[in-house]
């Protein structure tokens, strides 16, 4: 361990290499309960592509692992820390390098915080749609690493889809460059889009190269009040099926809006039993569109719907939404005195024809396992968040939500779903991924796995 800590100290400048043991803790995990982690031998915060190189190829020489950490935000286990491992943090690479407002990209580094990519190219009258819950917190590499998606998406889609290039560290400790700078490239395998999603396990990323969008129009908002999940799953499908394209549709069920309202009071009608929000970013056709919608919402059995009166009212309803995962938090801590109650957050996605099925299949399901879940999630492409309510401390609420959540990702594949729909595998779907993709599936991606880190040198464990 001393060598190894002598070369790292060599490599790097001072005040890279990190040992001081609260440190080292507070680097174990991410933000995704009940999963395992260990403790790591050092955090190293290179700041430049060559010194990244340098850490990888010290690591290989001294076989020890490298997890590659942004900001620890992931809900599924991806960033957690190996005993001995060398975390490498991204904390330092933190610099956006490039707004090319004529060809719209942005070439940024991994340890950008998502929000301030967003506040950059504005400047410029442009815009980085993809916007996770956790985007004025989650780094833009993370969000590459695990193909993060947010509230926009049933417009906008994915981060991989503004993805157009990579510079990524590989075992070897050789610089690979992927993509292009152009509006349109085809030239070879798309290594960019391999790399988009692989939580870490084949590479470090060093770059990014985004593909932006011009500023949206302005925006009006509606909500719509259901007495019954499966309604508002309803609502979901015939909106799709009329040809609407809204900006955001996200849904939140009767636990998070109690939840919400006891963690910051704003109102809320915490009487339904599911709350769909809407919105239409076309300017002059706003309110025609979210007319449509609302006509929509009230024939699969909205009791009520109304629109923001003004962008301040607006705004409050998209914060009520980014506050589902803290309030949620509060409300599990609350439900077990004892200071233990903590959430198992799945991540699952169905068509949107199957959605109404998805939640009432969930609730059905809390009620076989006798535990609390509250469902949140982005309604307009089918991807839902169950949180279930655990007492860590209690191995029979455990068990009783493990099952519970195993039971939520078989209805989902069994709907025609998948088992995570931005949140990615890291260590919590392992098997599911296995049972989603097959054996041959399986084997491919080992193939992968294998020819770009033979000696497993890069977040072993995750994903396969």
């Amino acid at each position: 361990m001393a060598d190894l800590l002598d070369d790292l100290r060599s490599a790097l400048p001072d005040g890279a290499v990190l040992t001081d043991p609260d440190l080292l803790r507070g680097h174990q995990r991410d933000e995704a309960d009940l999963c395992a982690y260990g403790m790591p031998a050092v955090v190293v915060r290179p700041r430049t592509t060559e010194q990244v190189a340098a850490v990888v190829k010290i690591a290989a020489a001294h076989g020890v692992p490298v997890v590659p950490q942004g900001a620890r935000t992931g809900l599924a286990g991806a960033a957690n820390a190996v005993d001995g491992a060398i975390v490498l943090s991204t904390a330092a690479l933190n610099r956006i390098l490039e707004v090319d407002a004529v060809n719209r990209i942005a070439v940024v580094q991994p340890g950008v915080i998502n929000s301030a990519i967003a506040a950059e190219v504005a400047k410029h009258g442009l815009r980085y749609p993809p916007d996770p819950g956790s985007w004025e917190s989650s780094t833009i590499g993370g969000n590459v690493a695990t193909n993060a998606g947010g509230m926009c998406c049933v417009k906008y889609g994915v981060t991989s889809e503004y993805v157009l290039g990579l510079e990524v560290v590989l075992a070897t400790g050789e610089v690979l460059r992927t993509g292009r700078r152009t509006a349109k490239g085809v030239a070879g395998y798309d290594l960019t889009r391999l790399f988009v999603g692989s939580e870490g396990t084949l590479g470090v990323i060093t770059e990014i190269t985004l593909g932006l969008r011009p500023a949206a129009e302005a925006s009006l908002t509606m909500v719509a009040l259901f007495p019954s999940t499966a309604a508002a799953g309803a609502a979901v499908a015939a909106i799709s099926a009329g040809g609407l394209s809204p900006s955001l549709l996200e849904f939140l069920d009767q636990t998070h809006l109690i939840a919400i309202e006891t963690h910051r009071p704003m109102g809320l009608r915490t009487d339904a039993k599911a709350l769909l929000l809407a919105a239409s970013d076309t300017g002059p056709r706003a309110a025609a569109d979210l007319a449509r919608i609302a006509a929509l919402c009230e024939e699969a059995g909205a009791d009520e719907v109304y629109a923001a009166t003004d962008a301040v009212e607006a705004a409050a309803l998209l914060q009520a939404r980014r506050l589902a995962h803290p309030a949620m938090e509060q409300y599990a801590a609350e439900s077990f005195p004892t200071g233990n109650g903590g959430l198992i957050i799945d991540d699952v996605a169905v068509p949107r024809s199957a959605l109404a099925a998805l939640l009432d299949g969930t609730e059905k399901i809390a009620a076989e396992h006798g535990v609390a879940i509250g469902v949140v999630g982005h309604a307009g492409d089918g991807n839902m968040h169950p949180n279930i309510v655990v007492d860590r401390a209690d191995p029979a609420s455990v068990a009783s939500c493990r099952r519970a959540f195993d039971d939520i990702v078989s209805l989902t594949l069994s709907l025609g779903g998948t088992c995570t729909g931005e949140h990615g595998v890291g260590l919590l779907k392992r098997e599911w991924l296995a049972r989603e993709i097959g054996p041959v599936g399986v084997r491919v991606h080992q193939a992968i796995k294998a020819a770009l880190d033979p000696d497993t040198l890069f977040n072993p464990g995750k994903v396969l």
